[in-house]
């Protein structure tokens, strides 16, 4: 688990990537240290698992399932990649919770200057669209940001000075890829009330249910 508040800019060193998985090289100047095999660490928001590290770097392997949902085949060496190590219970949550399961990839369509930051506007897919909400959480890259507009196949985030320094965020070019995952509170509220919904249309009624409690409140 981890909270979205990236702790350093890597650099993709190598990259051993085929159809089957394979395996990252990226360099850092932090994190590593403190890295021991099986470690659990974002990188663009992808959780990976840590198979060596040190000398100012570490090694993640990567599945065929990652590759599919993600953008990390399409990572060139040399490029700035976002890495945060897992949550702990010690640690303050000042992002939101992120479990490191990409959902989809979407594209950046527009940047404009806002203040002394930028609103990035994202596209994304309708899988991804139906679970945001204005002022709710989403990771982009593995970054905690907030959803500042709605729109029919997309999203705005307005972004501070900070991120844009601390993250690869403030190097994205129009088109770039980036992985979304949306907030899993969402994901369960929409699947219970999914269930609960074709329960209650369906033959055998399901009393005394949060449910149906909600129905009949008026909640929905």
């Amino acid at each position: 688990m981890f909270t979205g508040i990236i702790e350093e800019l890597g650099e993709l060193r190598k990259s051993r990537l085929t159809s089957r998985g394979g395996c990252l090289e990226i360099s850092c100047r932090k994190i590593w240290k403190d890295m021991v095999i099986g470690d659990s660490v974002a990188v663009n928001g992808v959780c990976l698992t840590v198979t060596r590290a040190g000398a100012g770097a570490f090694e993640a392997d990567v599945s065929p399932e990652s590759l599919q949902r993600t953008n990390l085949s399409r990572l060139k060496s040399g490029e700035a990649v976002n890495l945060e190590r897992a949550l702990t219970l010690q640690s303050r949550l000042g992002g939101h919770l992120v479990q490191g399961h990409v959902d989809d990839v979407g594209s950046l369509e527009a940047i404009r200057e806002s203040g002394d930051g930028r609103v990035f506007t994202f596209t994304a897919p309708p899988r991804v669209m139906e679970y945001l909400v204005e002022k709710g959480s989403v990771a982009v890259d593995g970054i905690s940001l907030t959803v500042s507009e709605l729109r029919a196949d997309g999203f705005c985030v307005a972004v501070i000075p900070h991120t844009l320094e601390t993250t690869n965020l403030g190097r994205r070019r129009l088109g770039d890829t980036v992985n979304l995952e949306v907030d899993i509170i969402a994901k369960y509220v929409r699947s219970y009330l999914e269930r609960g919904a074709a329960k209650e249309e369906g033959e055998a009624a399901v009393p005394d249910t949060l449910y149906r409690k909600l129905v009949e409140g008026g909640y929905l």
